[in-house]
């Protein structure tokens, strides 16, 4: 699932409709059970982005893999009106950022994770900590949530400027690239709702704030940028579809910041 969600998330910040998704799986020796459960996958997170699964490749190369071991890969492609690409540079300061929740960490930061739970606090992979509903190999390895019908349910009920999919590098990575020059976004760091998860990992490492922002998601997956007069309908869209939106910030002028700077924490003036 997480590989078709990297895709189809990324596909969806344009303002595009996912249309189909194609896979490649390559291995020494197939193991047909294996391929199975890759391959059911993979439905499972097209049917959630909605779109296709055309095909792909299944490639086996004796002696290039040990047993066991695969190489994954996949992309997908969607379709959006050139008038209506959305590439940030209708944004402007005082715009409402909404966020939507993440699942967990989403495909990025588990060299930390891995570093600070099992080599630093000796936790296995059937530890049960504090806050998580599974053990906690289970909860590390949540499938990345996939917001097609979140987006979808945006475009058509609010003036949507900017879509941002919050991956490795966390809020400071990301949200700059959609942000037109000049302009920057003010966070509320108790917007997104507490996930267990982050807490244990923050924890275990004694991480500083400043490395877990720039590393996980921390709790927000996407980030809609639409004008303040929309952010109720945006809001009510989103719940809707079962989501549990918040408003994470505010688009700011911010005419001499740069990179992840452009990404204030309101704790930090």
């Amino acid at each position: 699932i997480d590989l078709v969600a990297m895709c189809v998330n990324d596909v969806l910040t344009v303002g595009a409709r996912p249309l189909f998704f194609l896979d490649y799986f390559a291995t020494g020796k197939l193991d047909v059970d294996t391929a199975e459960a890759v391959i059911s996958g993979i439905a499972a997170g097209c049917e959630q982005g909605e779109c296709a699964l055309l095909g792909g490749e299944t490639a086996e190369m004796p002696g290039s893999y040990p047993d066991g071991e695969y190489d994954l890969a996949g992309f997908s492609v969607g379709v959006v009106e050139r008038s209506k690409v959305l590439d940030g540079a209708r944004v402007k300061a005082g715009d409402v950022l909404v966020g939507v929740p993440s699942s967990g960490l989403h495909s990025n930061g588990f060299s930390l994770a891995r570093k600070v739970l099992f080599e630093r606090a000796g936790h296995g992979v059937d530890a049960r900590l504090e806050g998580l509903d599974a053990p906690l190999g289970e909860a590390l390895l949540t499938p990345t949530r996939i917001y097609s019908k979140a987006v979808r349910a945006a475009l058509a009920a609010a003036d949507v400027r900017a879509l941002c999919h919050v991956t490795g590098g966390g809020l400071p990575g990301n949200l700059p690239r959609v942000l037109p020059e000049g302009l920057g976004a003010e966070v509320d760091p108790g917007a997104p709702p507490a996930h267990a998860i982050f807490e244990r990992i923050r924890e275990a490492g004694s991480v500083a704030d400043v490395d877990m922002r720039r590393t996980f998601n921390l709790g927000t997956g996407l980030v809609i940028a639409a004008p303040s007069s929309d952010e109720g309908k945006l809001r009510a869209a989103l719940e809707a579809e079962g989501e549990e939106p918040f408003v994470l910030g505010r688009v700011v002028a911010m005419p001499d910041a740069e990179g992840e700077a452009r990404v204030r924490y309101a704790e930090a003036g």
